[in-house]
């Protein structure tokens, strides 16, 4: 079986708890995308968790899960202890 390694790529992330955060008290502060996500209908906020249009469907992201914008821009929520494992921070 061959193996493979995953690509360095730098993604774009916030996490719900926060989105969900400033999608009721400062709108503003939301990610350029992530507010372009909403305002085209591929995100709902709700008290405790978001809703994703995803290419694969409609996927709930929990209040400590992290939402994600891919390379070609589709957006997935992504589980705390995967995105940890996965991503580290980059400096601007």
């Amino acid at each position: 079986m061959a193996k493979f390694r995953k690509k360095p790529v730098v993604i774009e992330a916030f996490k719900v708890s926060e989105a969900i955060d400033v999608a009721t008290s400062n709108f503003g502060v939301m990610p350029d995308w992530l507010r372009n996500a909403y305002d085209g209908g591929k995100v709902l906020f709700c008290s405790d968790h978001v809703v994703i249009q995803t290419l694969e469907g409609e996927h709930r992201g929990n209040f400590d899960d992290w939402i994600i914008q891919g390379v070609a821009g589709e957006l997935y929520p992504c589980k705390p202890d995967i995105f940890a494992a996965t991503y580290d921070p980059v400096d601007d």
